[in-house]
């Protein structure tokens, strides 16, 4: 099985606080791979030196062969790239369809500009907000505000897929809904690194995880045998929440 992401000997300072500590990482074609940790463990920033809103001071980061580290963000996105943060970001000033479109503008392969609604509105679709193209972003709802970035990232037709706590705040009805909806993804063939405290999810969706602590991995595996790690659940099993 071929490799969308591999990650070897990556690291981030910040002063004198090393966040992520020669973090190696592996995401197969096709694969959820869950990344989990307690707060502070630098799993955001992981994300973020994958998605180039920082620049690592060490190790590579390949995407599908090709080293991206410390590449702009816009580039890293056109190249493949696609994430949801944890605090929901959506354009409150636009419709749904426009939060879409602004997403398009990052697709590797330019599209017409006829055609630039359509393909929104199937995005939309695709995500459970079929009936909201019109509606104000500011007028969603908490799960709906998540539907919508999702769509906005699917909009680059990722090989890679960074969702940093999704799930997080969903009632069980809408968690039930999540974790179909990012299910189906993979099933569809995306990869997908996935940043998540909700154990139901783990268990339901990672084909493996890496466990962090203090920057490391302390642990990678099946959700199963990261899960029963004596030193995942002294680190980690309880705590809530990322930082």
């Amino acid at each position: 099985m071929s490799a969308v992401l591999e990650i070897s000997a990556l690291s981030k300072s910040f002063g004198g606080l090393v966040a992520v500590n020669a973090l190696d990482l592996t995401v197969h074609s096709g694969d959820i791979v869950g990344l989990l940790g307690p707060n502070g463990s630098g799993k955001t920033t992981a994300l973020n030196l994958i998605s180039g809103v920082l620049r690592p001071d060490a190790g590579t980061i390949r995407l599908a062969g090709r080293d991206i580290a410390g590449m702009p963000t816009h580039r890293i996105a056109r190249l493949g790239v696609a994430r949801t943060f944890q605090l929901v970001r959506v354009l409150d000033g636009m419709d749904c369809r426009d939060n879409v479109r602004a997403g398009l503008a990052f697709h590797p392969t330019p599209l017409s500009h006829g055609s630039l609604g359509d393909v929104a509105d199937r995005l939309l679709e695709r995500v459970g907000l079929a009936g909201s193209r019109a509606r104000p972003a500011a007028e969603l709802t908490y799960i709906d505000r998540k539907r919508l970035e999702l769509a906005r990232a699917l909009a680059l037709s990722p090989r890679l897929l960074l969702l940093d706590e999704w799930l997080a705040g969903l009632n069980p009805s809408e968690l039930l809904t999540g974790i179909a909806l990012i299910r189906s993804l993979k099933d569809e063939g995306l990869s997908i690194l996935l940043v998540e405290h909700v154990m139901d999810a783990i268990r339901s969706l990672c084909d493996r995880c890496v466990v962090m602590n203090g920057g490391r991995r302390i642990a990678e595996g099946t959700p199963h045998t990261v899960l029963s790690d004596p030193a995942v659940i002294d680190a980690y099993l309880g705590a809530t929440e990322d930082a």
